[in-house]
């Protein structure tokens, strides 16, 4: 994503996904996709060789970047489109570009996340903003 002069750019980033969460993540929820717990499986299936994250971890880190960014803050609405896996070991960069601002002061976000450079997740989050004052 590129920002123009007028535009607000938010960023957030992982150095580096750890493989022993996703597995804390996939027992915890019962998940028994075995992607999630050993490379050897997702080697198996043709995606590389290290343990894939959960697409919904992966889009709660969208999440992360606004709470974050923007404390007091909450996404009212978000829809995206997954594009790619997340697998242990990889850079993780979540960058919302401001596209709008939406009835009552909230305001749109253009999100991207990406794994090693790759776009990973792309879309939109709409933001209610936290105003000072308390409002």
């Amino acid at each position: 994503m590129t920002a123009g002069p007028n535009e607000h750019v938010l960023r957030w980033s992982v150095e580096e996904v750890d493989g022993q969460r996703m597995k804390t993540l996939a027992l915890l929820l019962g998940d028994p996709n075995p992607i999630h717990l050993a490379g050897v499986e997702a080697e198996r299936l043709g995606l590389g060789t290290q343990p894939v994250n959960q697409g919904p971890s992966t889009m709660a880190m969208i999440y992360n970047m606004f709470e974050a960014r923007c404390p007091g803050s909450r996404v009212r609405r978000m829809k995206v489109r997954l594009l790619g896996n997340v697998v242990a070991g990889q850079k993780i960069v979540v960058t919302g570009r401001s596209v709008d601002e939406v009835s009552g002061g909230n305001a749109a976000y253009d999100v991207e996340v990406t794994a090693d450079g790759t776009v990973v997740i792309a879309g939109r989050a709409e933001l209610e903003i936290k105003r000072e004052g308390g409002a």
